[in-house]
């Protein structure tokens, strides 16, 4: 691997770099076009040169973040690119089975955390550490990720919590508005730089919505802020960006109310005439009210805030006596006077506070009264103007996080969003500059600690042959500024505890020679200003003493905590609330005297505790590159984007990231993880080797338990081959075994979960298929006995309607047979001739009438098929339609002929005693339904006795001579 020292190769000859180049321009020609490459680990070679290029074209491209290992390099396109950022492409990487196949972009950051704090693997809480230059886009980067997990996070199952998210994410976003208004401004190198540090905490709870992270609260923590803005802007540079809105967006009336005249001049706002993006008034009102700040309120605010513009043209000459104090200029009297009106102050307190000084001294703590010098005089109304500043933004703050936080008990865990300022390196250089690119250095050197140092560290003691790679340790720049015993604020602060006048020279001299052997500090003998320099990661910076220790002790006279305590203002009622113990506390004995609390002992004290709070989570680092110093897109300056590189370690970072292994698993939590990935191999058992290592611990030695771990894990990793199934997998990817954890590409990871997907899977369906046989089985057994039940219940239906069927046969069959009797007995009652003929061949009785031959047999067929007919013709089974028919007819064995063979004979044609009755009254009409005799009518070959015809006999002889 290249050994790299500080970005540069190890090799320092002409020749060496001749094929470095050389290298470059053949890889430039022969590989894929740099815009496409979305890693950075991916050029080959890794230089500084390299690097610069792929990110230049991407950029050229519009193509503005590149992941650089564990680390995405943001670029600032300085333009508004609102598809960049939309809803839908929210989604899109929220709902993204692998967000990391995805183009680079701090969406996949925020989804990446928010994953692992679903997984709930320890460490749970997540940290997103946003760090870069001034100007580099890191508040809007902030902004983004928490749209992002305020969209993400916000996902309820009822509508009422469905409300309560989005009331949670509303507030979460108005906090950004107007924590930038006030803590925001405009300075030589961004337009809305922050002049304070944040670290927003995100509130997720997984009990609302089970399996996810639905966000509860949030809760803002800040640092260390530039109040000394308030009443001195460097040259170029501007206020707070509130001051603006308010003399730029107040109405006629708003302006009457806070005497803020148009085209009025105040000596603490700088360059009125530029306008900028922030200067929106109307946007801070609005998110002030939904953050619960109503309009009296905020009226109370801006009128708090007018009346320090007006305090800042306040300004003092020179006393000629210097037991008098000093008088205001001419001008100056009318700004006390509307101060003094606005924050509702008595104007001869406002102004004996500000010109007298109030002494305590000797044992019984005598007051003595001294007039103050002009440059006293000054320094007092500038501490009044950022007090009172200080106390407002404080209360801001706690006002935002009791609208966002949300109860101890609602959450269990959180996402941190990391915004500090960036590192600052201006012409004059004072006390808030060495306090921001401090902090810079203990976050680079917590990214050193956690990445670089500790990767490799940990490489080393888990015995992987890893080559090490030099990287630039900043901890020699740490030990100067914060080192112990003696370091540069230890210096200052002694200063402070001194009771003498502080000197810049004699500040300057103390530095140089206590700290004269640290290669960190540098001399500038030809600088005619006190100062002395650092060498920080980033770059040199001098820092001017004068003035250092004075804004160190950050002096708050009592008299002026007294003096805003008498306001009649409700806001400064509550931001100076008059505690009685306060006076106990403020004069306390000469013996009993507590160490003054400096600026630079609370900004370390915060510092020290925010850091404990990154070491307790995962952190994530997005490092924000600004492209140009002049803030204008389609720009790409290669000397200033090289040194911001090399600053922040970006090519050490890229080595280590391509060379190692940035998955790393202990023993115990891979095996329970992946052990079931053993079923895979077919000579294997599913069981582990020998009792479970929770029990029995006592009877096992470390040892023993150590082989049956690696025994273990040897076994799933055997299972590798296995998985990598396709042509590109043959090899498996690069996982190394070490002493206590178990170390993998990102390769392999996925290898594995896919194997451990394809077992959960096969499993899953064994279940599926089980319980689908069960519930077959089930059902099967359920038809079979609902089918018994339907046969045995349609079987005595049948049986009984076949029953009542036979029985209405029966019951017709009587009754037909006795009817057709009596009609053929009161038949042969009317034949007169017939009756003589016949009288001695037949008997008496109805009963034993004679038929025809044929008659008799066709009445025999009827009698007998014709029940058992109509039984199988109106069954509920059997035949239908057509089949039937066929049935009826083989049961009722009819006459077969055709119609034609059938003749109807009259009485004339037919020989016998032809009857008058018996005479044709007309023509014969046929009623087949309402005839007494059945077969009259289709009798085919009636017999020469037979009577024929209906309703009328006709008894007629064949021959009428017969007669």
């Amino acid at each position: 691997m290249l050994q790299q020292v500080n970005g540069h190769s190890s090799g320092s000859d002409a020749h060496g770099g001749e094929s470095l180049r050389e290298d470059l321009q053949e890889f430039l020609g022969g590989e894929a076009p740099l815009h496409q490459l979305d890693d950075l680990t991916k050029v080959n070679p890794v230089t500084l040169e390299t690097v610069l290029r792929c990110l230049q074209a991407r950029y050229t491209a519009d193509t503005f973040y590149t992941n650089a290992g564990c680390t995405l390099v943001a670029l600032n396109p300085f333009k508004p690119i609102p598809q960049l950022y939309s809803p839908e492409l929210m989604q899109e990487y929220h709902a993204a089975p692998q967000p990391q196949k995805l183009k680079p972009h701090i969406f996949t950051v925020g989804e990446q955390t928010y994953r692992s704090v679903k997984s709930l693997i320890e460490p749970v809480n997540q940290s997103v550490v946003v760090s870069g230059e001034s100007g580099a886009g890191k508040t809007w980067t902030s902004r983004c990720l928490m749209k992002f997990y305020a969209v993400v996070a916000a996902s309820p199952t009822s509508w009422e919590n469905h409300k309560i998210a989005e009331r949670i994410e509303q507030r979460i976003l108005n906090s950004n508005p107007v924590m930038e208004a006030f803590g925001n401004a405009c300075t030589l190198r961004n337009n809305n730089s922050s002049r304070f540090g944040k670290f927003i905490q995100l509130q997720l709870n997984s009990l609302l919505v089970p399996r996810a992270q639905q966000m509860t609260g949030a809760a803002v923590q800040t640092y260390l802020l530039e109040k000394t803005r308030v009443a001195c802007q460097a040259s170029s540079e501007r206020n707070f960006h509130i001051f603006y809105q308010i003399c730029k967006g107040a109405s006629a009336d708003e302006r009457l109310q806070w005497h803020l005249p148009e085209g009025a001049a105040f000596s603490w706002l700088p360059n009125p005439e530029r306008t900028l993006e922030e200067d929106c008034f109307e946007v801070t009102r609005e998110a002030m009210l939904l953050l619960g700040i109503d309009a009296p309120t905020q009226n109370n605010i801006f009128q708090a805030l007018a009346g320090l513009l007006h305090l800042g043209n306040t300004r003092f000459a020179d006393s000629e006596n210097e037991a008098q104090p000093c008088p205001l200029m001419d001008d100056a009297e009318c700004s006390v006077r509307t101060s003094a009106s606005l924050l509702r102050l008595p104007e001869d307190a406002l102004l004996e506070t500000l010109r007298i000084r109030t002494i305590r001294a000797g044992r019984w703590q005598q007051v003595f009264r001294k007039p103050c010098s002009r440059a006293e005089c000054d320094t007092r109304r500038d501490c009044l103007a950022k007090l009172v500043y200080a106390r407002l933004f404080d209360w801001l703050v706690s006002v935002i996080n009791s609208s966002i936080c949300a109860d101890p008990d609602s959450w269990t865990t959180f996402i941190g969003l990391l915004d500090v300022y960036g590192f600052e390196s201006f012409p004059t250089n004072s006390l808030e500059q060495l306090c921001i690119n401090y902090a810079n250095e203990k976050l680079q050197q917590h990214f050193v600690a956690h990445y670089l140092r500790a990767q490799q560290e940990e490489y080393t003691a888990e015995g992987l042959e890893w080559s090490t790679v030099s990287y630039q340790d900043n901890q020699t720049c740490l030990d100067l500024i914060e080192g112990s015993p003696i370091s540069i604020c230890s210096l200052i602060n002694e200063e402070c505890r001194l009771n003498r006048p502080s000197s810049a020279a004699q500040l300057q001299t103390r530095i140089e020679s206590s700290l004269a052997g640290s290669p960190c500090l540098g001399h500038n003998k030809l600088s005619r200003e006190p100062s002395f320099i650092v060498v920080h990661y980033a770059g040199s910076v001098r820092y001017h003493t004068a003035g250092l220790v004075e804004k160190n002790k950050d002096p708050i006279p009592p008299e002026l905590t007294r003096l805003l305590q008498q306001s009649q203002d409700p806001l400064l009622k509550v931001l100076f609330p008059a505690d009685p113990e306060e006076k106990s506390q403020e004069e306390p004995s000469g013996q009993s005297r507590a160490p003054v609390l400096t600026v630079v002992s609370k900004f370390k004290a915060s510092l020290e505790q925010l850091l404990q709070v990154l070491h307790s989570t995962t952190p994530h680092y997005i490092r924000c590159i600004k492209p140009n110093s002049q803030g204008r897109a389609q720009m790409f300056h290669q000397e200033e984007v090289l040194s911001q590189l090399e600053a922040c370690g970006l090519v050490e970072t890229i080595h280590i990231s391509a060379a190692g292994f940035p998955i790393r698993v202990s023993h115990r939590n891979f095996l329970e993880r992946y052990e079931l990935l053993r079923r895979l191999c077919p000579g294997v058992a599913p069981s582990p080797h020998g009792p479970p290592l929770d029990e029995g611990r006592s009877e096992w030695s470390p040892h023993s338990e150590q082989a049956t771990l690696q025994a273990l894990l040897q076994d799933i990793l055997h299972t590798l081959p296995a998985l990598a199934r396709a042509p590109a997998e043959a090899t498996p990817a690069p996982v190394h075994c070490g002493r206590t954890k178990v170390f993998m590409t990102d390769s392999t990871l996925e290898l594995l979960e896919r194997g451990r997907a394809q077992v959960l899977e096969q499993c899953a369906r064994c279940i599926q298929g089980g319980w689908r046989r069960h519930r077959g089985r089930k059902q099967e057994r359920q038809r079979r006995a609902a089918v018994l039940l339907q046969a045995a219940v349609r079987s005595w239906l049948t049986r009984k309607h076949i029953q009542r069927l036979h029985a209405a046969a029966t019951v017709i069959k009587r009754a037909w047979q006795e009817w057709r009797i009596r009609m053929a007995f009161l038949a042969s009652k009317e034949l007169d001739g017939v009756e003589e003929q016949h009288s001695s061949q037949v008997t008496c009785s109805p009963s034993s009438f004679p038929l025809p031959q044929a008659q008799t047999r066709l009445l025999g067929a009827v009698t007998r098929f014709w029940p058992l007919g109509l039984v199988l013709a109106n069954a509920a089974v059997g035949a239908r339609g057509f089949r039937r028919r066929l049935v009826v007819f083989a049961c009722l064995p009819l006459p077969v002929g055709s119609l034609s063979s059938y003749t109807v004979q009259t009485a004339q044609e037919q020989a016998g005693v032809t009857s008058i009755r018996a005479l044709p009254q007309g023509s014969i009409k046929f009623h087949c339904r309402k005839s007494p005799l059945r077969y009259a009518d289709i009798c085919p070959e009636p017999s020469p006795d037979t009577v024929t015809g209906f309703n009328q006999i006709l008894l007629e002889r064949h021959r009428l001579g017969h007669v």
